[in-house]
């Protein structure tokens, strides 16, 4: 069938319908329900078979439903309304939630059934949960409302009561640090963690709160900040505290909207002394407390893990996973993973914090110099088997990081966008060597100029990845880590690891990675320090999220059908104040 994807932004869950229905076979093509736009003179010169609105803020047109058959996916259960559905669910203390794929008419969420499935509530953040679980429940019931209505002989069935529950506004997200206590705080920060925020007072400022995380031993008067942590605060409540590791500073009138920046740089000058608080260490994949990277072994294998707001990976984060790389290598290991959690692996440099740089340009330039390192890194290691665990999702230097391993596993839900053009670069990370190396110079030169998202299954066909892990989000770390001790007892890993360096020598010998560097940031440089170059209008509309004027045409491509399968708006385009 010809499926047209209605969506508010091209976001992650938009992404992953999109491959998926190309996985199934289908011609899908892309309009953004964008303001001024006229959907009903896009839908007609589409003409599909079926309309899915995948993540919509704003109601269908009664010509579009009326002419059309229209799927709206609703991230909540049969009978659920509202446009804060996950933040209430998040925010209640949910212990389970779903999906519903209902049939758009006049009443927002209220048509005739098509798919439901039901999905655990796990204690993370919103974001977290609508990459994960919902994702895997909005896929399934998608695809199954699809084929319902392909057969032609489904019957929806209506909706049996409900309600609609109304926005869930600042006000109601307010976190009171004198009475509250450290799970009221987490789930009102976990409610809000990519968007929109709780907004709070701090420090003669109003900002914007974003993420929260636990802390088991620090203790102090409620709303006193206790601690800085690799960018990170640490605040108390009223019977303990919680690391916050991103602030946004509120909106100016008329004026651009900020990036999420760490909180302890977001503060800057006003940030008083405060102790720096590094993680205790630890040896089991369990940590006592909360740190953006950890590190333990099981047996002969090791787990480097890491997890950044967004999957954006700054100068700094750069530089300290890289730290803990080059000790991880001087254990006694025969493999090392990379990754292993449930949501972002990466998404390669921080736009947000480049943005906010004194100069754009520079810390550009710093910040994929350090990508560089890390990846080199990886690269050169010989001593041991290298795996990336991706059990979210990765995209431009992010993916390529993950290819520079041996081997690259994927949950079977994770969607992959392997180029950078969308973002006006050329690249770098050594993709050059990479990619080519992995699907040939032919499909390697296809993935960065078309600029496709893949699911983890066309990734896998393609030869990007190794093994794809069907698991819900959060049992893949325990499978990764099953299957890392397996591999590191296998008899055929001693000699894959003695096969290494006469690989590397040899492929040295042919071009050496010193080249393929050199080449790409050459390239970059000229990008990043020409004011002109695209980069930078990207780079400032991707970060304070400016809808485009129109539908990118790589999207909507030509109105004659049949159509060609669409590409990618910008990695996980963000989307409204109140969704993910």
């Amino acid at each position: 069938m010809y499926v047209l994807l209605v969506a508010s932004a091209f976001n992650s869950l938009t992404q992953r319908v999109h491959a998926e229905l190309r996985d199934h076979g289908h011609h899908v093509a892309v309009e953004l329900a964008l303001p001024g736009a006229c959907l009903a003179d896009a839908v007609r010169g589409h003409r599909p078979d079926l309309v899915l609105a995948p993540m919509l803020r704003t109601a269908i047109p009664e010509e579009v439903w009326s002419a059309h058959t229209c799927l709206v996916v609703h991230p909540g259960p049969v009978g659920d309304r509202g446009p804060s559905s996950l933040d209430r669910a998040v925010q209640d203390g949910e212990p389970r939630w779903g999906v519903t794929v209902l049939q758009a008419n006049a009443e927002m969420d209220a048509g005739d059934v098509w798919a439901s499935v039901e999905c655990p509530l796990p204690p993370v953040g919103k974001s977290d949960f609508y990459r994960g679980e919902i994702a895997d429940a909005a896929l399934e019931a998608v695809l199954l409302a699809v084929e319902r209505f392909a057969s032609g002989t489904y019957t929806p069935q209506p909706q049996a009561g409900g309600h609609a529950r109304p926005l869930l506004r600042q006000e109601d997200r307010r976190i009171d640090w004198g009475s509250d206590t450290t799970e009221d705080v987490l789930r009102a920060l976990r409610a809000a963690d990519s968007q929109p925020g709780v907004r709070d007072d701090l420090l003669g400022g109003e900002w914007y709160l974003h993420g929260g995380h636990r802390e088991e031993h620090l203790r102090g008067r409620p709303g006193e900040l206790l601690a800085t942590r690799n960018g990170a605060l640490c605040r108390a409540t009223a019977d303990g505290a919680v690391w916050i590791p991103e602030l946004r500073a509120r909106r100016l009138p008329g004026g651009p909207a900020a990036p999420k920046l760490p909180a302890a740089l977001a503060l800057a000058d006003r940030l008083p002394p405060l102790p720096e608080v590094p993680a205790p260490p630890h040896s089991g994949p369990h940590r006592p407390t909360w740190s953006d990277i950890g590190y333990h072994e099981e047996g002969q294998a090791g787990f480097l893990s890491f997890s950044f707001p967004g999957g954006a990976m700054s100068t700094a984060h750069c530089r300290r996973l890289l730290d803990a790389y080059r000790t991880a290598r001087t254990r006694p290991t025969t493999v090392l993973v990379l990754g292993g959690g449930r949501d972002f692996f990466s998404n390669g440099i921080h736009l947000g914090v480049i943005d906010a740089a004194a100069d754009p340009a520079e810390e550009s330039w710093a910040n994929i110099n350090a990508m560089n390192d890390l990846v080199e890194a990886v690269l050169t290691t010989t001593d041991r088997l290298v795996v990336s665990a991706l059990g979210g999702n990765a995209a431009a230097g992010g993916a390529m990081l993950a290819l520079a391993a041996d081997e690259l596993w994927c949950r079977s839900g994770v969607v992959l966008n392997p180029h950078y053009r969308l973002m006006g670069l050329h690249g770098s990370e050594y993709w050059t060597y990479t990619l080519p190396r992995r699907v040939g110079p032919a499909l390697a030169d296809r993935l960065t100029s078309e600029a496709l998202p893949l699911s983890a299954a066309a990734a896998h066909g393609l030869g990007l990845v190794d093994r794809t892990v069907s698991c819900p989000p959060g049992d893949f770390t325990r499978e990764t880590q099953r299957l890392a001790v397996r591999l590191a007892a296998l008899p055929a890993t001693a000699s894959r690891i003695a096969a290494k360096k006469a690989v590397r020598e040899r492929d040295e010998a042919v071009r050496p990675l010193a080249a393929h560097r050199e080449a790409e940031l050459a390239l970059m440089r000229r990008t990043f320090f020409d004011p002109d170059a695209p980069y930078h209008a990207l780079r400032r509309a991707f970060v304070r999220k400016e809808r485009p004027a129109a539908t990118p045409l790589h999207l909507s491509g030509s109105a004659v059908r049949p159509r060609a399968v669409t590409g990618l708006a910008a990695p996980d385009a963000a989307p409204g104040p109140d969704c993910c």
